[in-house]
């Protein structure tokens, strides 16, 4: 945690980078790519931000990673900030879509550790579904 606090205490705010940008901070081997093996079975929770609000949720969740705070932590590869125009999109990766129990422990964490408002809505999308549409974020399966 004290190495990597020295390395990002370096690095640009989300609110200082250009529109389209994205941040990704996956575990050690693993690329932020849909067909690596450790994503490929996976999925992603989906969240949209404000931008005045996006860098602090960001950093709540990068703390969370590297501390490994979140339940079922071992099934998160990474996660993604994504600025864009409108908003700001954050991301976290899982290992197995069809574990639905865990897919959902992994949502409640998120909402806990990020103090999530009410008014938030968190979408899950599988890799495979991104995959087959060649998107990322719309046409997403699961609400919570």
């Amino acid at each position: 945690v004290e190495g990597f606090w020295v390395c990002y205490c370096h690095l640009a705010r989300p609110s200082t980078l250009p529109s389209p940008t994205d941040l990704h901070l996956f575990k050690e081997g693993i690329r932020p790519l849909w067909e690596d093996s450790a994503n490929c079975n996976g999925g992603k929770w989906i969240i949209r931000f404000k931008k005045v609000v996006s860098g602090r949720f960001w950093e709540d969740l990068v703390l969370a990673l590297v501390g490994d705070q979140l339940d079922y932590g071992d099934n998160v590869c990474g996660a993604v900030l994504s600025i864009r125009f409108n908003e700001d999109i954050l991301s976290v990766w899982n290992r197995n879509a069809s574990d639905h129990q865990a897919v959902m422990a992994l949502r409640d964490s998120i909402k806990r550790h990020l103090k999530l408002p009410h008014s938030y809505v968190m979408e899950y999308k599988p890799h495979d579904a991104s995959l087959r549409d060649n998107s990322s974020y719309r046409n997403t399966w699961l609400r919570g």
